[in-house]
C-alpha cells in the first residue's frame, strides 16, 4: 500500500463540468483515491471527473447533496483498506492544503471527525450575508452550541472508519449538515474544528447558497432539533 492509499476523498457533484477536472486534478496530486458522486448532472461532469482520474458513481436523477454524500460514503467504506475519509466540495472553494491538515489532526487519534470552520483566521473573507446565515444556523441549533462548533455547513470534513461505518444520512438536501451534527452528538463521535480558508470565486459564489436555501436550512435545523428533543 502506497502513501495515502487508505484515504478516500468523496465529492458530491451536480453540474460542475466547468471546474471538476481542475478540482480532481489538484486532489489527485495528494490523494490516489477520489470518488465523485454525479447527482443527476445534465452536463458532462462525469466525463470530466473521469478524465482527471476520479472514480464516478452516478445517480440517474438529482437527489440532493445529502444523498450524494451518503452514496459516496457507502461506496468508499466498501473499498479494501479504506481507513480515513474526506468530504470535499466540487466547486473549487476548498484547498488541498486544508484537507491535508484536517487529516493530520484526525490521525493524532483523539478525535473521530474534524470539521473545517470558516470562522478562524480567514473569517474576514466570508461574505457578510453568508456569515449572517451561518451564524443564524448556529444560534438555531442547541447541538452546535453544546458541541462548541461554529460552522456546521462547511463541506470539508475528515473522519475515521468508525464514523464512516455508522454514518447514515437520511436528509437528501442541504440540511444533511445539521443531521451530521446530530449524529455527532447522538453517537458520541469525538469532534474538533480546524480553521480553513475558502476560495470565494465568482463561480463558487454563484453555486453557493441562495437566501431561500439558507432559510430552508435554518428551518430544517429547527425542525430536526425539535425532533431530537422528542426522541
Amino acid at each position: 500500500m502506497t502513501a495515502r492509499d487508505d484515504i478516500w476523498v468523496i465529492i458530491p457533484m451536480y453540474n460542475e463540468a466547468t471546474v471538476i477536472h481542475e478540482v480532481v486534478t489538484e486532489l489527485k496530486q495528494a490523494f490516489p483515491n477520489v470518488v465523485c458522486v454525479d447527482d443527476g448532472s445534465a452536463d458532462d461532469s462525469a466525463a470530466r471527473a473521469r478524465e482527471a482520474g476520479a472514480v464516478v458513481v452516478r445517480h440517474p436523477v438529482n437527489l440532493g447533496q445529502g444523498a450524494a454524500l451518503q452514496t459516496g460514503v457507502e461506496f468508499a467504506r466498501t473499498r479494501p483498506g479504506a481507513r480515513w475519509f474526506l468530504t470535499f466540495d466540487a466547486d473549487g472553494q476548498h484547498q488541498v492544503s486544508d484537507a491535508l491538515r484536517l487529516l493530520d489532526e484526525l490521525a493524532v487519534g483523539d478525535r473521530d471527525i474534524v470539521i473545517g470552520t470558516r470562522f478562524g483566521d480567514g473569517a474576514a473573507s466570508v461574505p457578510i450575508l453568508k456569515r449572517v446565515v451561518l451564524r443564524t444556523v448556529v444560534r438555531c441549533s442547541p447541538s452546535l452550541r453544546r458541541l462548541q462548533l461554529s460552522d456546521a455547513h462547511n463541506g470539508l470534513r475528515a473522519f475515521n472508519r468508525s464514523v464512516a461505518d455508522t454514518m447514515e444520512i437520511t436528509c437528501d438536501g442541504m440540511g444533511h449538515a445539521s443531521e451530521i451534527i446530530g449524529m455527532i452528538r447522538r453517537l458520541g463521535w469525538r469532534v474538533a474544528e480546524s480553521p480553513v480558508t475558502i476560495r470565494y470565486t465568482a463561480y463558487s459564489m454563484a453555486k453557493g447558497q441562495s437566501l431561500l436555501n439558507a432559510v430552508n436550512i435554518a428551518f430544517e435545523t429547527v425542525v430536526r432539533t425539535k425532533t431530537e428533543h422528542i426522541r
